[in-house]
């Protein structure tokens, strides 16, 4: 197990730790402008017959809870990553239709794909962290994040824009926003009593993963953001293969992977599913795997969560998972976040 954790120590280690910053900013500059009003009162009002959440990557994945959000609402909301949606399902471009597209840059091959198709056939709301990107400039209504420059893989820019989201859907719900601006402002705080253990949080997960050959995240309902965003950042800083499906979806076939060398981490989530994980998580351990389980008050004390309201934890529950990728990194020598291949901004289809 690494005891100096010196290698992890770059600018990916630092955007993590930027994060309550990002989240405090980007919430004090969130506001409820005359544009997201207007369409906030067509899409209550039925003037739009489906609204259609789009994204790539962690953008794609963040869209989870607002996706839940809407349908609890009596809402008919669709999730479609972009590249699908353009290629595939490009019938969605319609006026009856109200499209959220979320993109840090703004300007992803996709994103641009999807402006030329569009050509304002769709109204657009975007979320972006680029105030002059194409998308912004694009769209009748926008709600920008306040992450600033990150390096490499999306950190900052990921919990900004699920706080964002957290936004647009309690102004489409017509909650008070003054009771949403108090929730949210707890996300920061949380975060940064998470991080500031950071180091320990690293090696206890460094000292579960040695010997760990195979590494699935697993959850129900909102946390099926971090599970996406999850594996696919594993992938990106430590270059380590790692899979994220629902819990259910776990038990229809991977679960005959469990052995000493497979690590599951289980969200926990809301009250609604909370039983279901964590019986999911005792069935693992009897199997032969390893696995802990990302709560409140879990055993595991890289797994605790802060307490803070249910709007905040999809924000809280990548920080886990943002030290396993640190602690991958630290196991193999190499620095977390740095790409071979990949670009922050992806230019090809």
């Amino acid at each position: 197990m690494p005891g100096d954790l010196s290698i992890v120590e770059g600018q990916y280690l630092r955007d993590i730790l930027a994060q309550p910053r990002a989240l405090e900013d980007t919430l004090a500059n969130l506001e409820d402008s005359k544009s997201l009003h207007s369409l906030a009162a067509r899409i209550r009002s039925g003037r739009f017959k489906s609204i259609v959440l789009t994204g790539m990557g962690s953008s794609f994945h963040a869209l989870h809870p607002l996706h839940n959000q809407l349908v609890q609402l009596g809402l008919s909301a669709l999730m479609v990553e972009t590249s699908e949606l353009v290629h595939y399902k490009s019938r969605l471009f319609d006026s009856k239709n109200l499209v959220v597209a979320v993109s840090q840059s703004g300007q992803s091959v996709e994103i641009i794909r999807l402006l030329s198709m569009n050509r304002g056939k769709s109204p657009l709301i975007a979320v972006t962290n680029t105030q002059d990107s194409p998308l912004a400039n694009n769209a009748l209504a926008v709600l920008l994040t306040h992450a600033g420059i990150e390096f490499s893989v999306s950190c900052k820019t990921y919990v900004a824009g699920l706080m964002a989201l957290r936004w647009l859907g309690d102004l489409i719900a017509q909650r008070d926003l003054r009771q949403c601006r108090k929730e949210l402002q707890q996300a920061s705080r949380a975060a940064s009593v998470y991080l500031v253990h950071w180091r320990e949080h690293v090696r206890q997960f460094a000292r579960s993963l040695e010997a760990v050959r195979h590494l699935f995240f697993v959850g129900r309902g909102n946390s099926l953001a971090a599970v996406g965003t999850g594996a696919l950042i594993v992938k990106e800083s430590a270059h380590f293969a790692a899979e994220g499906l629902s819990s259910a979806a776990f038990r229809h076939g991977p679960l005959e992977m469990l052995s000493k060398e497979t690590f599951v981490m289980v969200f926990g989530g809301d009250r609604k599913a909370q039983k279901l994980n964590q019986n999911l998580l005792k069935d693992i351990r009897a199997h032969g795997g390893k696995a802990e389980l990302v709560v409140e008050r879990s055993e595991c004390p890289p797994c605790a969560l802060p307490i803070a309201p249910a709007a905040v934890l999809p924000i809280l529950e990548i920080l886990p998972v943002q030290m396993i990728t640190l602690a991958l990194a630290a196991l193999t020598g190499r620095e977390a976040g740095c790409f071979d291949f990949a670009t922050k901004i992806t230019t090809k289809e």
